[in-house]
């Protein structure tokens, strides 16, 4: 990876008249801000149709995209919706924040009238089932079905669609039919837009880096599919769920609530399923950030229904089968490891291993230890990738906003400041200064913004996933700083 600098910008929090940012004019004209800016990276986070809670780490599949991301726009363009019709729906009055509810009541409506209009016969929609058959058949059926069922998830179906007999599958082929073929348009023009918009951004000097989620949900096209991959009981009901152990950061840790892998049954396939989710995420991505790659050597496990990770335990990951795996599957793609937290020694032996890069957090970085891995003058190698701070943390502002002056004393020192108003530009010029070869910066932190803008809570639901940027909202000398930061840097 060059040396550089990118913003961290998830795409439903681009502006847009429709009450979710999409792969429209608006996420062209971000790429436009970022060349103009000299950033060379746009990270975003996962893409995958989200689901209850509106996490895009709880995705209806590992291989979707969402569908609230296809720009209407383009669908006006294409002849198959009208101006007037898309105008008649509600899509919200506050455009600082994703309403999901009405995204839920409306999106799905004005899609479907476009997919009557669309030509099934196109050679491409045609090529793109064939091509993409391997998990689109799977998806659009699991979808059609939990339309069908009235949105339940696919464990409270009727038995032998719960449990994939052949017959049923066929028998719900035929009658859902024209609903199946709908969530295969869906893809098919989530894709071709996304495809163009990524050239669009590669033309202009900008890398995109995705996000690949560790886990996936249990009501999920993947768990339903492939029930033999995670660890269920014989009635496909999940015992044990994901979790994040107790640390520094959370006394009672994280419950994720995710269903837990099957690692001996993944070893007997190789590993197929995640040869097959890097292989599409190294066509998708210019670079590839593993989510909880601990997980993959060492990962916690509790039981269901308890919201305290203090019942759970460490168990041992499949550790390096799989990450070659990976590493193949993704050829000349980068990728970045997230081995924040309590990082095992494997973890570090295998970024080492094949040449993936590592994460530091500045946030992490001011505990008053001048040992803290995250400071910078701790850093003893390039290939790292650091941010201020990440979508599940504060903002700079919202993080020392209520500190006292005590607990800032030795970040006050450390950046050379004396006042809390500096902390945040001088936390980025700090990040833009040091050895490692990339840095992310949120939008919300370029902006100087407040939790109020803040991208997640974890272990909360119903307030995240929802701050969006609003148009011109950077001045012209806070662009100008950043670029001065760029070339100073040699960003």
């Amino acid at each position: 990876m060059t040396r550089g600098a990118g913003i961290l910008l998830s795409i439903t929090s681009l502006p847009s008249s429709y009450g979710i940012g999409t792969l429209g004019n608006a996420a062209y004209r971000f790429v436009d801000f970022l060349a103009d800016l000299k950033q060379k990276y746009w990270q975003i986070l996962p893409m995958g149709p989200t689901s209850i809670g509106d996490s895009p780490f709880q995705s209806l599949s590992a291989f979707a995209g969402n569908p609230y991301f296809i720009d209407l726009d383009d669908l006006i363009a294409e002849g198959l919706l009208q101006q007037e019709e898309v105008a008649a729906y509600n899509w919200g009055s506050n455009h600082a924040n994703v309403d999901y509810s009405i995204l839920y009541e409306n999106r799905f409506s004005v899609l479907k009238l476009a997919y009557e209009r669309f030509d099934r016969n196109k050679k491409a929609y045609r090529e793109f089932c064939e091509r993409e058959k391997s998990w689109l058949e799977d998806y659009s059926l699991f979808m059609a079905l939990k339309e069908f069922f009235g949105n339940k998830a696919w464990n409270h179906w009727d038995e032998d669609l719960k449990t994939r007999e052949e017959t049923a599958l066929q028998e719900y082929r035929e009658i859902l039919k024209d609903q199946v073929a709908f969530w295969k348009f869906c893809q098919f023009e989530f894709f071709k837009q996304w495809y163009a918009l990524k050239k669009y951004a590669n033309q202009k000097g900008v890398q995109i880096i995705g996000d690949m989620p560790f886990y996936t949900a249990y009501d999920s096209a993947d768990v339903w599919a492939h029930r033999e991959n995670f660890q269920l009981n014989a009635d496909g009901e999940i015992e044990y769920v994901a979790a994040v152990a107790p640390d520094t950061f959370s006394e009672k840790g994280q419950v994720w609530g995710n269903p837990l892998y099957e690692w001996g049954h993944m070893e007997k396939e190789n590993f197929s399923w995640w040869q097959k989710r890097m292989e599409q995420y190294a066509a998708m991505y210019d670079v590839i950030k593993l989510d909880h790659f601990n997980g993959i050597v060492k990962y916690y496990s509790m039981p269901i229904g308890k919201n305290d990770a203090r019942y759970g335990k460490w168990m041992k990951g499949p550790g390096k089968k799989p990450a070659d795996v990976l590493a193949q599957a993704a050829g000349e793609r980068q990728i970045i490891a997230e081995d924040i937290g309590t990082v095992i020694p494997a973890v570090r032996k295998m970024e080492q291993k094949y040449d993936w890069y590592g994460m530091k957090v500045m946030l992490f970085a001011f505990d008053g230890d001048a040992g803290n891995e995250h400071l910078p003058h701790n850093y003893t190698n390039t290939q790292l990738v650091v941010y201020a701070g990440t979508h599940d943390n504060d903002t700079i502002v919202g993080y020392y906003r209520d500190k006292t002056e005590y607990e800032l004393a030795y970040m006050y020192s450390y950046l050379d400041v004396n006042k809390k108003e500096d902390i945040a530009d001088a936390i980025i010029r700090e990040a833009y200064s040091c050895i490692a070869d990339i840095v992310i910066l949120q939008m919300q932190d370029i902006l100087q913004l407040g939790n109020e803008a803040r991208m997640n809570q974890p272990s909360t639901v119903g307030i995240n996933w929802k701050w969006r940027v609003l148009n011109d909202s950077l001045t012209e000398e806070r662009r100008n700083w950043i670029r001065t930061l760029t070339a100073l840097y040699k960003r």
